[in-house]
């Protein structure tokens, strides 16, 4: 009997972790979807302070109710250059204090009596959530009504799990092994591998709490337990960052640095109390007198000032840890265009497909790399066209290759993310991404065109005349310039650089037209072979036609 009892208490709990883990998703999906903007807005004036930082990621993480969704953003914001590695450091030190509402959340519901708990009041929000998300029209509405349902669905979860343990706690052989249980260093490790398994260190610190409540432990062991789950939650970022560039892996370890140095020197603090009282005082004993009769209380508690006061000691070693792990983890070498084999994408990773407010973030700082590469080439292609210097030729095909690459994998990694959670805003910008990377690409076919001019100029040994390459020089110059304006406006949405460009534009029509008037005259005169000709026609259609695919680029902004 004992044994089926065990089994039916063990699988409750198990089926309460599942709700518990979907109600945690939901919740963190749609608030992502609903807040996406303001998101992205707050987690990058982070680099208005390091300690704005540590504020934004407390906020944010509370908001979200997600430390691994925050962590994940905050790799990804590092990884596309747009925080730095210490600014990072200070929002990942904030989201190990945000994550602690969930614990005063679980602790709020295991207030009440049997008859109307805040457990049952709560979980009443899941039929309420759930009718909003069939019934709604607004796609906002129903996005409101999915976090009310993933709210309700949470203290369902902790119901299960509450119940098990109080089944558990009615098997004497159960009692008698986790009573038995009483170093803190294996309580930490227990701990820390079952939040790996789970990757959740809320779940793990809301079982601690249920079984704390249960008597199944004690609070003690609950302290160490919750340790424990801190340095486990650290294996959703690193996970994030196995494919990352080097500051991402650096975010990583500050994360995990930061949770380790957390647990040392609480146990520090803890033997140095049970040193001086001789044992008569101890981390539980504090707690417990702090709050009495309210064990939930107490380890969510505890759970707050562990990291907050982690928090206080690590801030003025920002620097200093900063600079610890750039030497514990060094550049991974070359650069990627540097690499003939590099096609992969920098930015854009597939670990943060999970976390949509971000990857929409490294889809653009992607193409704006992309963007970058294309021009790269077309200004190549044209000194090749103007000098008949092929001395760069293996780049420009190294570069084009690369080029094609990443029209390929980006259209690919952004139909995956269309399959996700997105706000309006969102879905529309990848809509017209699509046609962006097409842009870019089509701006790389017109490289290669110029480059093959180069090779017909070579083969008739001819080349073009001092009056057509300074011509020539004078369009690429007004490209560049063009282009300046283009990544402001598609970046930024710089209205004003978004009108210089469409005013560079008709510049650059003007050109071209000119361009095709004085050749059509030296060809007359006599002064310009027929063969440079063609080509030199064909070239300047091929760079207007270039800066208007780059326009193409700055009405995204509008």
């Amino acid at each position: 009997m004992d044994i089926l009892f065990a089994a039916t208490s063990a699988l409750s709990l198990l089926a309460g972790i599942g709700i518990f883990l979907i109600a945690c998703k939901m919740m963190s999906d749609n608030l992502e979807s609903i807040g996406s903007d303001k998101l992205r807005a707050l987690f990058a004036s982070a680099s208005k302070s390091k300690l704005l930082g540590v504020a934004i990621g407390a906020v944010g993480t509370a908001a979200i109710q997600s430390s691994g969704a925050t962590t994940v953003m905050v790799i990804g914001f590092v990884n596309a250059g747009i925080m730095t590695l210490a600014q990072a450091a200070t929002v990942v030190f904030g989201a190990n204090i945000g994550t602690t509402i969930t614990a005063h959340i679980v602790a709020l519901g295991l207030v009440g009596s049997d008859a109307i708990s805040t457990t049952v009041i709560f979980s009443a929000f899941t039929c309420l959530g759930a009718l909003m998300a069939q019934k709604a029209k607004s796609d906002k509405i129903k996005t409101i009504g999915g976090i009310i349902t993933g709210f309700g669905m949470l203290f369902i979860g902790l119901s299960m799990m509450s119940s098990s343990m109080e089944g558990f706690a009615q098997l004497e052989a159960v009692r008698t092994f986790l009573a038995s249980i009483k170093n803190g260093a294996l309580l930490i490790l227990t701990g820390a591998i079952l939040t790996a398994i789970i990757q959740s260190s809320s779940v793990m610190t809301s079982v601690a709490i249920t079984m704390l409540v249960a008597g199944l432990i004690t609070l003690d062991q609950g302290i160490f337990l919750t340790m424990g789950s801190n340095i486990g939650s650290c294996v959703v970022s690193v996970i994030a960052s196995v494919t990352s560039g080097a500051n991402a892996k650096r975010t990583a370890a500050i994360h995990l640095l930061f949770n380790i140095g957390g647990v040392i020197l609480f146990v520090i603090i803890g033997q140095v109390i049970r040193m001086l009282s001789a044992g008569a005082v101890s981390l539980g004993s504090i707690f417990g007198d702090a709050f009495p009769g309210a064990p939930q209380t107490q380890l969510a508690v505890f759970h707050t000032v562990f990291n907050v006061v982690a928090v206080i000691v690590a801030y003025p070693l920002t620097d200093a840890i900063v600079a610890f792990v750039t030497r514990l983890v060094p550049e991974g070498g070359a650069a990627e265009e540097d690499l003939p084999a590099a096609t992969h994408l920098r930015y854009a990773d597939v670990n943060m497909l999970a976390t949509p407010v971000i990857a929409v973030a490294q889809v653009k700082a992607e193409i704006a790399r992309m963007a970058d590469i294309a021009l790269e080439n077309l200004n190549r292609s044209l000194h090749i066209a103007t000098s008949l210097d092929f001395s760069e030729r293996q780049r420009f095909e190294e570069t084009e290759d690369l080029l094609n690459s990443l029209n390929r994998e980006l259209s690919v990694y952004m139909t995956r993310l269309l399959r996700s959670k997105l706000n309006e805003t969102d879905h529309t910008y990848l809509s017209k991404a699509y046609h962006t990377i097409s842009d870019l690409e089509r701006v790389g076919d017109y490289a290669v065109n110029i480059v093959e001019y180069a090779d017909a100029l070579k083969a008739a040994d001819v080349r073009f005349s001092d009056k057509g390459i300074s011509e020539i020089e004078d369009a690429e110059s007004l490209v560049n310039s063009l282009f300046a304006e283009v990544k402001e406006a598609y970046l930024y949405g710089d209205r004003n650089a978004q009108a210089r460009a469409f005013e560079l534009e008709d510049r650059m029509n003007e050109l071209a037209e000119q361009m095709a008037g004085n050749y059509i005259s030296r060809i007359t005169d006599g002064t310009c072979p027929a063969e440079a000709a063609i080509r030199y026609l064909s070239l300047s259609t091929d760079v207007e036609r270039a800066a208007d695919h780059f326009v193409n680029i700055a009405k995204v902004a509008a």
